[in-house]
């Protein structure tokens, strides 16, 4: 068995906790604690939520998305291949070291997308992103610390509860996609979806292979009656 390497370590923004990069043979891990974040072999949860979301915006001339957490770049290499030269992305990342690795040792999955210029990096809080762009984006897609479940961060919690999920719907414009991806199932985060004006789709994803499943949420910002149908 080809043993792991530690090749760097960073501080996560109000924790104690540290995030960790892992290396095994041509294996990658983020890892917390003792906690696997994300592995570069198994990325299929990962790059379906930007497939199932970016997919349906293909009639749109020049859509905007916004993709909180970079993570290995599965989500933004697969939403490249599904948008046309016209879009543009928007990547907010909170922490300085994942965007370096990216450009470090993890530049070879990334293959040169970070230098797209339909891209744009900012090392800052999504939420801070949403809260600034009333009406900004066509689509959102969160792949934010282990989903609506936090493991990295409380504060990531502001995403997705009642309050965040107001925020994300009013960043879309009429007819946007917010898309979330979470390690497991969470009946009461669909439930708040739903109830916070969004047409909501749960698709179950294998991570990779015969692994495990992931959830991909789609929701679909919806308008007049229709919403205030889904907020009772």
């Amino acid at each position: 068995m080809i043993p792991w390497v530690h090749l760097d370590t960073s501080a996560i923004p109000g924790e104690t906790a540290s995030l960790r990069l892992m290396r095994r043979g041509d294996e990658y891990a983020i890892v917390v604690d003792s906690i696997e974040l994300m592995n570069s072999r198994r990325s299929g949860s990962e790059r379906a939520l930007a497939s199932l979301a970016c997919a349906r915006l293909r009639d749109r001339p020049a859509p905007r998305v916004l993709i909180g957490g970079l993570g290995m770049g599965f989500t933004l290499r697969a939403a490249l291949g599904e948008l046309g030269p016209g879009a543009r992305i928007v990547v907010a990342e909170l922490i300085p070291a994942v965007a370096a690795w990216a450009r470090g040792p993890l530049a070879h999955l990334f293959a040169g997308s970070l230098d797209d210029p339909r891209v744009t990096l900012h090392e800052t809080d999504v939420h801070h992103l949403i809260a600034a762009s009333p009406g900004g984006y066509d689509a959102i897609l969160l792949d934010v610390d282990n989903g609506p479940e936090g493991l990295v961060q409380r504060s990531n919690d502001r995403l997705y509860d009642v309050a965040g999920l107001g925020r994300a719907r009013r960043a879309l414009r009429p007819g946007g996609l917010l898309g979330v991806w979470s390690e497991s199932p969470d009946r009461k985060f669909k439930s708040r979806l739903q109830r916070g004006g969004f047409a909501v789709e749960e698709h179950k994803v294998r991570s990779a292979g015969s692994g495990g499943r992931h959830v991909v949420w789609i929701g679909e910002r919806m308008e007049g009656a229709a919403a205030a149908a889904g907020t009772r």
